[in-house]
Order: C-alpha cells, then sequence, then structure tokens
C-alpha cells in the first residue's frame, strides 16, 4: 500500500500535455507547405516539354531519312 502513492505520482508525472492550438497550426501548416512544394515540383515535372515536341504539345516532324526512302 504504501508503494501506491509513488506509483500514481509516477504515472502522473509520465503524462504530457497536449499540444496547444498554436502549436499544432504551426505543425500542420509546415506538412501543408511541405505536401504543397512536392505537388509543384510534381506538376512541374510533368509540364515540361519533352525533347522533340513543341510547346503547342504536339510532336515536331523530323525531315525523312534517305536511308529509308529507298534512293
Amino acid at each position: 500500500m504504501r508503494a501506491l502513492p509513488y506509483i500514481a505520482a509516477l504515472l502522473l508525472g509520465a503524462c504530457k500535455e497536449e499540444p496547444d492550438f498554436d502549436a499544432r497550426y504551426d505543425a500542420a501548416s509546415k506538412e501543408i507547405e511541405a505536401r504543397a512544394k512536392a505537388l509543384d515540383a510534381a506538376v512541374g515535372a510533368a509540364d515540361e516539354v519533352p525533347p522533340g515536341a513543341s510547346e503547342s504539345g504536339t510532336i515536331a516532324e523530323s525531315p525523312p531519312d534517305p536511308a529509308l526512302s529507298g534512293r
């Protein structure tokens, strides 16, 4: 029975306070900002024009290959 107050004090001392609104808001804001940057980078990579393509999105025609024309 003597150990009960010590155990109770130990358990209560181990509990942490929940973060306040400002701490939760800052953490959520940083996470959202990181996700937005990742999405922007992914969209930017998808928007790049591949070699041989024009800005309009169509692939530019290359001149005919003389070796394939039969001449």
